[in-house]
Formats: structure tokens, sequence, C-alpha cells
């Protein structure tokens, strides 16, 4: 889910900052001196221990946003500028890198051991969290406080659990504890690593990181790259975007095409055609006897599925996304494009490497940096209407319950039961395997979303939680 905090500020306005000198033919120029100007000598950081380490961090930060990670780096004296031009020659991105990496340098502040003991400890003689410990890792100081040896404990928790006076607390490492399925853990320096054989992409991990240490592949320059050179780009938007940027959606239309996209089109258009084929899909597989089906357009739960749940396949559509079958129409209508498909989430960037009429994919905060940096006045754009037109229940897929109730109307038929599974957790993922093992549901259809509210709450949204509802609601009046 997305929410503002100054990690995001940061990142959206190095973002802004960079398209801003690539608009000015400057960025080759000038991205070395954009350190220096960020963190001046004199400069008194806040946050960390120095300018240097302010310097380092930004520095792969800058690499990120060019679509590079710190494995690209082979020797710490290149300049900023060396992997612009590296930029400016690569045909695609290296698409064997994880979508999710994590900045070893901006990972080094959180805790190492996870179970700490406060001034709450009254040196109690009975003394159960000492006794308890399996590795002696607990003593006591002159007034019989107990303290812990972070060198000897190995985080088990055994003596929060028998502390009578709940003086011993645990402190979750942010993005281990948002992390759905673990697929993040420490290695033996300290530093967070990304499992790509267990990750789902959700991004849930993205905002819960307090020193914004986890990036997400960009794309941004390779698509500005192809702009500048005069080739046909196309942005596909997810119906989410009604839920984005607060301006109607012909202005926010218009704001693309001035950014250089030479067409754009709603993936609510595609999304029609699920839900077409989903409901045949539902059709057949109630009248083989299938005791329920799961939706498949959230590429975060599929590949849940897929990863933990093996067992759950069965039952999950095989029906496409509706950026499947908007890139597919995009391809006919210009064949000789390049398709973008602009989302709320990562887990699309992962899709996209599936799909051959998908080339690039950029979220929706890109694309927000993108305008500011460009010096684009959505207000003062000219509004632009897609050719394509889709229906109400096309654009709901945005929201919670939006894909069950397209097929629903289609169907026709009230006395379907649908479960509405919305947040990739870990009591929903149990729910999940409950309905995979026993092969039991308490609806014949299943929509699962992996955020709250559907996809108008990705991580990569502009938008939090209350304002993208008010706004896609007020949108979709419209309709």
């Amino acid at each position: 889910m997305a929410y503002n905090n100054n990690v995001m500020f940061i990142r959206y306005n190095l973002l802004a900052e960079m398209v801003r000198m690539w608009k000015e033919n400057s960025l080759e120029e000038n991205i070395d001196r954009m350190l220096i100007n960020r963190y001046p000598r004199k400069r008194n950081p806040k946050g960390r221990c120095c300018i240097y380490k302010e310097r380092g961090v930004m520095k792969y930060k800058t690499m990120a946003m060019l679509g590079f990670n710190m494995d690209d780096e082979h020797d710490e004296l290149d300049r900023l500028s060396s992997y612009v031009r590296r930029m400016m020659e690569r045909e695609m991105p290296d698409d064997k890198r994880g979508i999710l990496n994590v900045m070893d340098e901006a990972c080094s502040s959180c805790v190492k051991i996870n179970y700490e003991i406060t001034d709450l400890c009254r040196g109690c003689v009975a003394r159960p969290c000492y006794t308890n410990c399996p590795k002696d890792a607990i003593s006591y100081d002159r007034d019989g406080k107990a303290h812990i040896d972070h060198e000897k404990c190995i985080s088990c928790g055994k003596c929060q659990q028998v502390c009578p006076y709940h003086a011993i607390v645990y402190m979750p490492v942010p993005c281990e504890e948002a992390c759905p399925v673990k697929a993040i853990s420490k290695d033996e320096y300290g530093v967070e690593h990304i499992d790509p054989e267990k990750c789902i992409y959700c991004g849930k991990c993205l905002n819960a990181c307090p020193f914004g240490a986890i990036f997400d592949q960009c794309t941004v320059f390779d698509v500005l790259k192809r702009i500048k050179e005069g080739k046909k780009v196309v942005a596909m938007v997810a119906p989410s975007v009604l839920a984005q940027f607060g301006k109607p959606i012909e202005q926010v239309f218009g704001a693309l095409k001035e950014i250089g996209f030479h067409d754009v089109i709603e993936v609510a258009y595609g999304a029609e055609e699920t839900t077409r084929r989903e409901s045949a899909e539902f059709k057949e597989k109630m009248e083989e006897g299938a005791p329920f089906m799961t939706t498949s357009c959230c590429p975060a739960y599929v590949n849940l599925a897929r990863k933990h749940i093996p067992d759950l396949m069965k039952y999950v559509s095989t029906t496409a996304s509706p950026m499947v079958y908007t890139a597919e129409y995009a391809r006919k209508k210009h064949p000789d494009a390049i398709n973008v498909f602009i989302s709320p989430c990562a887990s699309k960037k992962a899709e996209c490497r599936e799909h051959d009429s998908v080339d690039f994919v950029w979220t929706f905060r890109e694309v927000d940096a993108v305008i500011d940096g460009m010096g684009i006045d959505i207000d003062n754009c000219q509004p632009f209407t897609p050719d394509e037109s889709a229906g109400k229940d096309a654009h709901g897929f945005a929201k919670t319950g939006g894909v069950f109730t397209a097929v629903k109307n289609i169907l026709g038929g009230e006395e379907i039961e649908g479960v509405v599974i919305a947040d990739l957790n870990k009591k929903n993922i149990g729910v999940l395997r409950a309905y995979a093992k026993t092969g039991k549901c308490p609806g014949k259809m299943v929509e699962v979303m992996s955020c709250p509210g559907g996809c108008i709450t990705g991580p990569c949204s502009c938008s939090d939680s209350n304002e993208a509802a008010r706004r896609f609601e007020a949108e979709m009046k419209k309709k």
C-alpha cells in the first residue's frame, strides 16, 4: 500500500531533477556534480553520519534511476556520467536481474538482533529470561538488571515469552516484517537480500524500508531515450489512474501526450476482454464440477500460487490480465510502436517479462516525477480522449471487488457466490493455503488482490489509500 514519507519525497525529487537535466540535454554533463550540489561539504546531514555517506547512498539511488543496481558497478571510481553513457548505449535493461533489489550502501541501520531489554526490567530473582536462553546470551549488571549479548543472541524470542514484566521488546526489521512470504533475510554482513525464488513482487517492502534501500527496476530513461529518438511509443494506462493525480483524466492523458507518447490507450479496454474470457472460463469450470475458481489479473497473487501454493494453481483462472489484452490490441493498432504499461505496482514489471507485447512498465510515481521534471502543467495540457472506450465495470477492476462484480454482471447471475481477498498478508495467505489443501471454499469465485483496496492502493501509487478511494469513487460516478 502506498503512503507518503520522506524516502518517497527524496526519490521523487531525485528522479524529477534527473528528468529536468535530460530535457535540457545536460544529464551526462551535470549528473556527477548533482551529488555535490545536493550534499555540499558544509551541510550537516540528517540521518546519516556524514555527507560522504549521503553522497555514496545517493550515487546508488541515481544508478537505480538509470536502470542499474550495485551488481552493475565494476569499479567504485566509475562516475555517474559513465552510467548515463551505458544507459544510452544499451538496447534493453538486463532482464536477468531482480525486479526488486536492495541497495547495500543504504541498508545499514536496521537492528541486527530483534530483541532488547528495556528499563522495565526489575532484576527479579526468578530470572526466567536467563534460565531459558539457549545460548547463554543474558547476563546481569550490579543492579540486577538483565542485558543481552548480541554477539550470542539468535533472536529466538524465548526471553520475551517468559519475562513476567514484559520488559523485553521485539524490534522488527521493517522489510522482513512487511514481506508476506519471507523472501527477505540478512546475509552474514547484516545486509538484507531478496530471494527471487520466493519473491512475489508485491512491493510491500518498497514502502516498508525506512532508509529507502529497496528499489524496483526503473526504465524511465530507456523510454525517454526512444521518444527522443523519434520512435513511436504508446502509453497503456491502468484503470487505477482514476485514483491518481487529482486532475480530470483527459488532462492526465494530455500530459502523457506532452511527455511524447504517440498514443494513449486505457487498459480498461483490455479489462473488457478479460471479463469476457474469465466469465466463459468460470462457467465452463463450474459445469465441469470445479469447487471454485480464483481470478488471475493480479500478478503478485499468481506468483504467490506458483512459488508458494502450487496446489492452488489448478484453481487459478488461465485468463490473461487486462494489460496483456491491451498490449496485444496496441500491437495491432501500432505494429511498429513500443508499448509502455503505466501501473500502480511493481509486480507488473515482472509480468512484463513474460509477454513480448509489453516492452516497458512505468509506475504512477515515475510518471508523476517525469511530469514534474519536464515542467508539464497538467491543468494547461490539451485534453486527450483515447479512441477506445470501456464500460464502468471494466474501470472497476481497479478496486477491490471490481473483477468479481464484472464477471457476475456479464453472467447475469445474482446467485453467484463470491469471496474477495484484498491484501496478501500472512493471514490471507493462510486462508488461500487452506482452500488449496481442502479444495473447499465458501464461494464459487475468489477475487484476490495483493493490495488492501485493490490496485488503487498499489505500492507505487501517488495517493494514499483514503485519498485514492475518494478520487476513484468520484471518477466512477462520471462513468
